[in-house]
């Protein structure tokens, strides 16, 4: 309260001090109303001198006898002309006080402002100004003046003109009360600020106070401006003011106080109802469900989205308490078994679970649950908060990518199948004429039998139609291979064994190494388990990478026997694996597979984007292979990697969980 009053008491000096300043200015203003006054009254008694002036004279030499006293006694006036119609120069004369006027400038240089200010006397008939001009003078200084122009007439007729020329500066000087002027800066300034006469001037080191007043003049206007220092006052100017002032202020700021203290309860209101008018808004907006619960299992809160999940309104749920209205009627005994062992203890971890939930029509939908204490001000729980997301969306997505995984995977294997239509047809051919080969001479001998039935070896006979049927079989071996790994089947996993694996792809993989003059290897390490995966994948997985390893190695290489063109499979047993994600899967089994392949290797950058999807080094391939590869590895929880092999080559690796 003392810190008010003393506030209050600065501000009445404050004012106090203001009001002196304004009356104080007021006094200037007045003063720089008479000083413009006695400026026009000077000025006017100027032009009635100037009038008598040839009233009394009537030769030159009388004119400028006359000229001559009236510049005595008017120093404001530096020269008086006498000027015929024609504006041609009659007599002159030059003020005594100021000498060398026109040496630095012709008074031609002034005709303009002259004849502007005779122009307008003549419109007028009567005295005229023209506006101001400056006039160097020697040594770099000068004036600004200003030409008075009236034009003369006796009995009726012309006489011509007469010119005065005024310094603004002796206008100051000469015009004025002195007295007022005393202790104040005094100018003459233009309508735009400009100054442009000086009589005396303030210490800029003080604070001023600034009148102005207009002269208006016939065909001119001048601002007079009176500046003032500001006087220094007491600490309170007016006694009697700043008491009245102090006790009425004082009730005015306890009003003040009172009004500023319901404002910020007001504001204080609005805010707090806008920001829960906002959280209410992102609440409402969510597309989570929020439910809150208190200590007994009741609900105390639900937001629209969690409504809308459940199909019940908030009226509806609020106050419910176990079991919950959502829950599923064969689940409610474990779904109330498990609340109550993750309330336990009234701790929640704050990782989510999956559940279902049953809507309103009986439809069921996955949920995931994220549940936290609820914690008041106080730091004390009161409750539950939980966060529900809706995941059949979510699951939609997986199934759409799990079926797009297949579509792309049953793409690649009727791609691979392209490339190798030219090699099946080769080893088609084979089987085919041996079958026509064995089918004729099966016919010669039966024709033989027509003839001679002794003549006929039964024994050929019968080896000629086994040949038939191994040849048929060999065919028909090829054909199933390749129709199983085009077919699409579903995921099936079973228990197999590597070797079989490689036996089953062996006539795919052995008409691109015949064509390429490969030869193909196979090593499954002794104590090898089988393995658990789904065999047509898995098989897809063998036959892309025994293609990529024969396509890597040069045709130019030296023959078989140099070791370089060989591709081997292989198989052995491992433990301790990492899996796709690079976290150690313990000591559970798992087999290696291993395709090994002395082509040229792969350079680093290559190297860095080999599993990325479309990206491949061959102009026909289509960059899916190896990125297919590494999802079927990684869906049966293995892992695809590769590292070079000597003397040359590559070795791609991936792992199988052991059956």
């Amino acid at each position: 309260m003392l810190l008010l009053v003393l506030a209050l008491l600065a501000l009445l000096a404050f004012l106090a001090a203001e009001y002196e300043e304004g009356r104080d200015q007021a006094a200037l203003e007045a003063d720089a109303g008479v000083l413009a006054n006695d400026i026009r009254s000077g000025l006017l008694r100027n032009v009635q001198t100037l009038q008598s002036l040839h009233g009394l004279t009537s030769t030159e030499a009388d004119w400028l006898a006359a000229a001559t006293d009236i510049l005595r006694q008017h120093r404001e006036m530096v020269r008086l002309e006498w000027r015929d119609d024609a504006m041609s120069l009659r007599a002159w004369h030059d003020s005594p006080y100021i000498a060398n006027l026109y040496d630095q400038m012709g008074r031609q240089d002034a005709a303009p402002s002259l004849r502007l200010a005779c122009d307008n006397a003549e419109r007028l008939s009567g005295p005229a100004f023209s506006t101001s001009y400056f006039w160097p003078l020697p040594g770099g200084h000068g004036l600004e003046m200003i030409e008075m122009c009236m034009p003369v007439v006796r009995a009726g007729q012309s006489l011509g003109y007469l010119v005065a020329t005024y310094s603004l500066p002796g206008m100051l000087s000469e015009l004025i009360n002195r007295d007022l002027a005393r202790g104040r800066g005094l100018t003459f300034t233009d309508a735009d600020g400009t100054r442009l006469a000086l009589y005396s001037a303030v210490p800029v080191r003080r604070r001023v106070q600034v009148a102005a007043q207009l002269i208006d003049l016939q065909g001119m206007t001048l601002v007079l401006r009176l500046e003032s220092p500001r006087a220094v006052y007491s600490l309170f100017p007016n006694v009697l003011t700043a008491v009245v002032g102090v006790l009425s202020l004082s009730l005015l700021a306890v009003l003040g106080a009172l009004a500023r203290d319901i404002r910020r309860r007001q504001r204080a209101e609005s805010e707090l109802a806008q920001a829960l008018a906002f959280r209410k808004a992102m609440e409402d907006s969510l597309v989570t469900g929020l439910r809150a619960r208190d200590m007994e299992h009741r609900i105390t809160y639900v937001n629209p989205a969690f409504c809308q999940m459940v199909g019940l309104t908030a009226e509806e749920l609020i106050g419910s308490g176990l079991p919950a209205p959502w829950w599923p009627p064969e689940l409610v005994d474990e779904y109330t078994q498990r609340q109550a062992v993750r309330l336990a203890g009234q701790s929640l971890p704050r990782e989510g679970w999956e559940s279902e939930f049953m809507r309103s029509d009986g439809t069921r939908f996955p949920v995931l649950i994220i549940e936290a204490p609820l914690i008041d001000a106080r730091g004390v729980q009161t409750g539950w908060m939980s966060a529900i997301l809706d995941l059949t969306e979510q699951r939609r997505v997986e199934e759409l990518n799990r079926a797009s995984q297949e579509r792309l995977q049953a793409t690649a294997r009727l791609a691979t199948m392209g490339e190798m239509a030219s090699m099946l047809s080769h080893e088609l051919n084979q089987p085919l004429a041996a079958i026509s080969s064995y089918t004729t001479g099966a016919d010669n001998l039966l024709d033989q039998a027509g003839t001679d039935s002794t003549a006929v070896p039964l024994e050929d006979l019968r080896q000629a139609i086994r040949r038939i049927g191994e040849q048929a079989e060999r065919a028909g071996r090829v054909i199933r291979s390749v129709a199983d790994f085009v077919r699409r089947r579903e995921r099936v996993r079973e228990t197999v064994n590597p070797a079989t694996l490689f036996e089953d792809i062996a006539p795919l993989v052995q008409l691109q190494a015949t064509r390429l003059d490969i030869r193909v290897r196979t090593h499954v390490a002794p104590g090898c388990p089988a393995v658990t995966c789904d065999r047509t994948m898995i098989e897809q997985v063998l036959l892309n990478l025994t293609r990529n390893g024969m396509q890597a190695m040069p045709p130019a290489d030296p023959p078989l026997r140099s070791g370089l063109r060989v591709l081997t499979l292989s198989a052995r047993l491992v433990r301790a694996l990492a899996g796709a994600d690079g976290i150690s899967t313990g000591v559970r089994q798992w087999v290696e597979l291993a395709v090994t392949d002395h082509g040229v290797g792969l350079a680093p950058d290559v190297a860095k984007k080999l599993f990325t999807p479309f990206f491949t080094t061959r102009a026909e391939g289509m960059g899916l292979g190896l990125s297919l590869c590494r999802t079927v590895v990684e869906q049966h929880g293995g892992a695809l990697t590769h590292e070079p092999a000597q003397p040359r080559g590559t070795v791609f690796r991936f792992t199988l969980p052991a059956g």
